[in-house]
């Protein structure tokens, strides 16, 4: 690839989505706008790899390059800013704030949930420590003045994918698609309505259950998420399909890569299989997450990607590029992979003594029922979006988690607010 790994999803064009993420942390005080701003921009030396601003080159490749301007941080507003634009100081990335909530945007084009959690924990591990005047206990949390971890700034390339054919192939049961709500949700002004809804439960809870049933916390997510489904949606529809996002940036060496490196899960459920207790549902999604993670498998997938970036590659002009970024993205194409919802678990991470400032910490994304699952010292969180207007799945994922026995806290609806990118060359037009 000649470019960046970073700048290939600006060729796609934001019609109906953002592709963007908008970070939740929830403060147990109210929020100091001035210690904010200034531990933001603390924090970024840390990270001068999201410090960039976009140009494009003769070949209308675009290209990223350094932008000492500062990070913004303003208060929420009506309506999100553009990234890359100059009310952002040109940043792929600013920050909000509101009562005792901070917002971290950043562009989904540099990274994903994986690549900026640890840029989010040494945010708010700076503000505590400038807030409070203090060192909080936090080894789990990157801190400005120290060194790269393994791999974290490296490009990927070939030579790091396996050259094994892959062990298994998913076949396809062409589960339902949600058609009917993304156009309701994108063009009826009556039922438009990009919001989510954040649940949480206690650790423990969860992790009890799991063992009980043989399930690890992303299957037993990827199973509730999917029996909401079938509480929700009409009988006729005989398959409901999970996709759940893996990064194997260890598997190919990069183990602290930033990068948004990832192959997809995918599990189709036919209806009857969901009535099945969680112990048979649990060892069956567990054993296809472990068996589609395989290397062999994502490394497949890996170089499907790379040869459509090498495709944009060999188009001259931006507009050819973007164009034929549209056309070939086997992501959302003809021949995309078809899912009813997305369930994804950043995995725990170790916010130490930070915690104990926090009372939650979520993932904000685009789409409708895509999923997000994060963790917290002793809480677990479940961001549940959406694109219209609607009670019917929280109230069928209510209704799981009662017949389930797990306790839970909902509060939402919030709206999703995410940015979109203002980018050179008339971008938009």
């Amino acid at each position: 690839m000649k470019y960046s790994l970073d700048t290939y999803r600006l060729y796609l064009k934001e019609t109906h989505f953002h592709y963007a993420m908008r970070i939740r942390v929830t403060m147990k005080e109210k929020v100091s706008a001035n210690i904010l701003r200034k531990s933001v921009n603390e924090a970024i030396l840390r990270y001068p790899y999201f410090a960039k601003q976009v140009a494009v080159d003769d070949e209308g490749g675009f290209v990223l390059e350094p932008n000492n301007r500062e990070i913004v941080v303003v208060p929420v507003g009506r309506k999100a800013r553009d990234l890359c634009s100059e009310e952002v100081n040109g940043h792929f990335c600013y920050v909000e704030y509101q009562d005792k909530t901070i917002y971290f945007n950043m562009s989904h084009s540099l990274c994903g949930g994986k690549g900026v959690q640890p840029w989010v924990m040494t945010n708010v591990y700076q503000y505590v420590k400038n807030k409070y005047q203090i060192e909080p206990n936090a080894p789990g949390i990157r801190k400005i003045g120290e060194a790269f971890l393994e791999g974290e700034i490296e490009e990927p390339t070939w030579d790091m994918l396996s050259n094994e054919e892959a062990i298994y192939k998913s076949e396809s049961k062409n589960p339902v698609m949600l058609y009917g709500d993304y156009i309701n949700g994108l063009f009826n002004p009556f039922l438009k309505d990009a919001s989510y809804r954040l649940y949480t439960f206690k650790q423990k809870d969860i992790i009890r259950f799991a063992k009980e049933n043989d399930a690890s916390v992303q299957s037993f997510f990827t199973v509730a998420i999917a029996k909401m489904l079938d509480k929700a949606l009409p009988e006729k529809y005989p398959v409901i399909g999970a996709k759940v996002a893996h990064n194997p940036s260890e598997d190919i060496g990069l183990p602290y890569s930033y990068k948004d490196l990832l192959s997809h899960i995918y599990i189709d459920y036919e209806r009857d299989m969901l009535k099945w207790d969680m112990e048979k549902l649990g060892i069956m999604t567990r054993g296809q997450i472990l068996l589609q993670k395989d290397p062999s498998n994502s490394s497949a997938q890996l170089k499907k990607l790379f040869t459509y970036y090498e495709g944009i590659d060999q188009a001259i002009g931006l507009k050819n590029k973007m164009e034929y970024a549209a056309k070939n993205n086997f992501g959302t194409g003809k021949g995309a992979r078809k899912n009813t919802f997305i369930c994804n678990y950043s995995g725990r991470v170790d916010w130490g003594e930070v915690a104990q400032y926090i009372e939650d910490y979520a993932i904000i994304v685009e789409g409708h029922i895509v999923c997000e699952i994060t963790s917290l010292a002793d809480k677990i969180f479940l961001m549940l979006p959406q694109v219209m207007k609607t009670d019917k799945y929280a109230n069928a994922l209510n209704e799981v988690w009662n017949e389930l026995g797990i306790p839970f806290e909902l509060e939402g609806p919030f709206p999703k607010l995410l940015p979109r990118h203002k980018l050179p060359m008339n971008y938009h037009e």
